[in-house]
């Protein structure tokens, strides 16, 4: 009831109803708009807004449960474009057609929002976000404070009011996504439709602000509790402000914690983060990508090294203009529903181990005990009863060390005979590491062969040894070569380590994840913290993504992910 007074008074007080009226160079336009996002995305009152914050258990809880579902969907879906962003550099007869036309013809007769609630859940993730309103100003709810809303189309219901309702029903927490920059209402004030910056301004324009407070308002008054909260571009502390008022249990994540986009970082972050990622190239979505849809496997090791940094993976999927999930990102997320099904307690309530991964082994540790996850990916057509043989150098076991596969028990290989003295999972210790054998046991497909990540438990583990630490210096491209420079800042325990560096071409701002493939310079030895440098020739006109690397006698540590252009 206080929640309901304090919001009613808001509303009245912000005036609710608002009256509206080369290859070289295609690179440098990639790396030109990946910087414009980040700048337009990390404002500069990311934080806490005076007394108000996000509370540390609700970051926790983003710690604990980081897999979420992004859906992004306005208006523009009927064309299958880029979402909202057309309308910077459009002519005026486009934005007139855009703003008049489209919602004539907005009738997602096939939405339902339970069908993405459960694909969620059957996903394991834990939260589910909407985009209530892009960048373009349509409002997928039924506002008061604009007449380009949903109302106001065809299907002339209140999306919010039905996406709340199903996660609700279901007990997956609510996310909302919120633009605070609003094209349209630019267009109206007479400026030109742009980003950077954004005319008027939605910090500091007084009525541009009260629009802000009162759309915000309405979000987070009208629909119960909002869980989770998704600021996008300028406007944050405005929208802050309102969103922590009204509902102080309200975890803010872009806005309030680090939230690279289409990315994840090279080395942890130290504080809490999530990062948002497309299915494909494009967010909203796209009629043609056969050719751009990440597989089930890629999404499932992104999850993985999401999570094995200390991150959360906001997924996101395109509903078609008839509101219904597109058949190709289905299929896909299926595939991730039947891994992490089997897998889930690796990726929930967990944190980093003392090393992310070990090549293409990956780990996270139980928050609450000495229980080490171990992923092993790459292990392709893998056959349930094919004994494969792994040594772990981070990882040493103890008396009481225990080792199972996730999903199986470790008896029974069907149709085999051999339960259970061949089903079980085996390991040693050695001096070189923890060697483990295993077959995957389990049948999930008729076919008998895997390609997805197997995980492996270890309960009553510790740590092998104190890691080393590298850091990226700078890099400089030029006539064909690349210079890099690199810090090692710690040797962890060992005497003597070796380092260098990696890298790969940069595909692009939303195609740099399809790359995971590295290209190593020599190794050189070093006794001594200090700085380390190597030259390497690559093909020009290029943008590359690097990396320095140290490598410790059990293991690999890397710095974060740099990129360097090369004439």
């Amino acid at each position: 009831m206080f929640r309901r007074f304090v919001a009613w008074g808001l509303m009245i007080a912000l005036g609710l109803v608002i009256a509206l009226g080369s290859n070289a160079a295609c690179m440098a336009q990639e790396e030109f708009l990946e910087d414009v996002i980040k700048q337009a995305n990390a404002a500069d009152d990311t934080g806490k807004v005076g007394e108000l914050d996000n509370k540390p258990e609700r970051l926790e809880w983003l710690r604990d449960n980081g897999f979420g579902m992004f859906l992004h969907w306005g208006v523009d879906a009927q064309l299958g474009s880029v979402i909202s962003h057309t309308l910077v550099g459009a002519s005026d007869d486009y934005v007139q057609r855009y703003v008049t036309e489209l919602p004539k013809t907005f009738y997602p007769k096939k939405w339902d929002a339970e069908e993405y609630v459960l694909l969620a859940k059957s996903c394991g993730m834990k939260y589910i976000a909407l985009t209530t309103k892009h960048h373009s100003g349509f409002c997928l709810w039924d506002t008061k404070t604009t007449d380009f809303n949903v109302m106001n189309t065809p299907y002339g219901k209140d999306i919010v009011r039905e996406f709340v309702d199903a996660c609700h029903q279901h007990g997956l927490a609510v996310g909302l996504y919120y633009s605070p920059e609003d094209f349209l209402y630019a267009y109206k004030h007479g400026e030109l439709i742009k980003r950077r910056p954004h005319r008027p301004s939605p910090d500091s324009d007084p009525e541009y602000v009260k629009f802000v407070q009162a759309q915000v308002t309405e979000l987070m008054a009208n629909y119960g509790d909002i869980n989770v909260f998704f600021i996008d571009g300028r406007g944050k502390k405005t929208t802050k402000e309102v969103v922590w008022t009204l509902q102080p249990d309200c975890l803010i994540t872009r806005g309030a914690i680090e939230s690279p986009e289409q990315t994840v970082p090279g080395q942890p972050p130290e504080e809490v983060w999530e990062t948002c990622m497309t299915l494909g190239t494009q967010w909203q979505y796209k009629p043609q990508q056969l050719d751009t849809l990440k597989d089930g496997d890629r999404v499932v090791e992104i999850l993985i090294e999401t999570r094995a940094k200390g991150g959360a993976l906001l997924l996101n999927l395109g509903p078609r203009p008839d509101g219904f999930i597109n058949e190709l990102q289905e299929d896909i997320m299926r595939e991730v529903a039947l891994w992490n099904f089997v897998n889930r307690e690796a990726v929930i309530d967990v944190r980093p181990w003392i090393v992310t991964n070990e090549e293409n082994i990956w780990f996270t540790r139980n928050k609450d005990e000495d229980t080490v996850y171990v992923f092993l990916t790459r292990q392709k057509n893998w056959d349930r009863k094919d004994r494969r043989e792994f040594v772990i150098g981070s990882v040493s076991a103890t008396e009481d060390t225990t080792m199972t596969v996730l999903g199986h028990n470790g008896q029974v290989v069907e149709y085999t005979g051999w339960e259970p003295e061949k089903a079980a999972p085996l390991f040693e210790q050695k001096e070189d590491g923890l060697h483990l054998s295993l077959v995957p046991g389990q049948r999930l497909l008729n076919s008998g062969a895997w390609r997805n990540p197997v995980v492996v438990k270890l309960t009553n583990v510790k740590p092998s040894c104190k890691p080393p630490l590298v850091v990226n210096g700078k890099a400089k491209g030029k006539d064909g070569q690349i210079a890099f420079q690199g810090e090692l800042k710690d040797l962890g325990d060992a005497d003597e380590v070796l380092v260098g560096f990696e890298y790969q071409e940069y595909l692009g701002f939303a195609e740099n994840m399809y790359n995971d493939e590295w290209t190593a310079t020599e190794l050189v030895k070093m006794g001594k913290p200090g700085a380390f440098t190597d030259t390497v020739k690559v093909p020009g006109n290029k943008t590359y993504q690097w990396r320095a690397v140290v490598k410790h006698p059990r293991l690999k540590m890397t710095g974060d992910h740099s990129k360097v252009s090369v004439k």
